[in-house]
């Protein structure tokens, strides 16, 4: 089945449609579906957050509408930066200041009492509206010192055993990550889920955006998005 990803980050593109194609699926960005903004992210949760993102990529564009949510949360900092991953240090997507804050926020925090986990709240929304909702977790400890060239966001402080998510491969890091676990419990869900809405599907009602508000599909990359 084909996807859109309701997400214009370039590398979680790249992450959940190299997921995707793994689990026989397929899907294509925003951009590609003819959508330019994306909707608050107002919700108090991943979940709320996920499904804000998925309905609103199905109300523009009438089509099976995948969402995530996800963020790190720190036991040692009450569960923070959680939802407000993003934007821990003030401004969104600013991975380096994000990880600085983390940093010296543990600061005095020893290695034993640093334990977080990634959360991924995945979302979608079928045409006539039915959605399925399913959610990853990674445990893991947080560094001293970011390790490693791959990845994004916190990945080079997130260390599962003594590697950091930054320091190992995409199909290591596809194997176990939070975002992978979330896609391969919305994949093995799936087929119930559709079989359950299939006798209501041909006559349910499909929104879609006007005609002239769509392009046609590219593949995920062949577009121009923002970092």
């Amino acid at each position: 089945m084909e996807f859109v990803i309701a997400t214009n980050n370039r590398k979680k593109l790249e992450e959940i449609g190299r997921i995707l194609a793994a689990l026989g699926h397929s899907g294509i960005s925003l951009a590609a579906a003819g959508v330019a903004a994306e909707p608050p992210e107002n919700g108090t949760t991943f979940a709320e957050n996920a499904m804000i993102k998925a309905a609103a990529a199905h109300k523009a564009t009438g089509k099976p509408c995948l969402a995530d949510d996800s963020g790190l949360v720190v036991d040692a900092l009450g569960g923070e930066p959680g939802i407000h991953s993003a934007r821990f240090a003030g401004t969104h997507g600013d991975d380096e200041a994000n990880n600085k804050r983390l940093l010296y926020l543990l600061e005095r925090t020893p290695y034993a009492a640093r334990s977080a986990r990634f959360v991924c709240a995945m979302a979608l929304v079928m045409p006539g509206g039915a959605a399925l909702e399913t959610e990853g977790v990674c445990e893991g400890r947080i560094g001293f010192a970011p390790s490693g060239t791959r990845g994004f966001g916190y990945d080079p402080l997130f260390y599962v055993g003594e590697k950091s998510f930054a320091d190992i491969t995409d199909d290591e890091k596809d194997k176990i990550s939070h975002r992978a676990r979330a896609l391969q419990k919305l994949a093995e869900e799936l087929p119930g889920f559709l079989a359950q809405q299939g006798a209501a599907a041909p006559d349910a009602p499909q929104e879609a955006a006007p005609a002239d508000t769509l392009e046609a599909p590219l593949p995920i990359g062949a577009e121009e998005l923002p970092e």
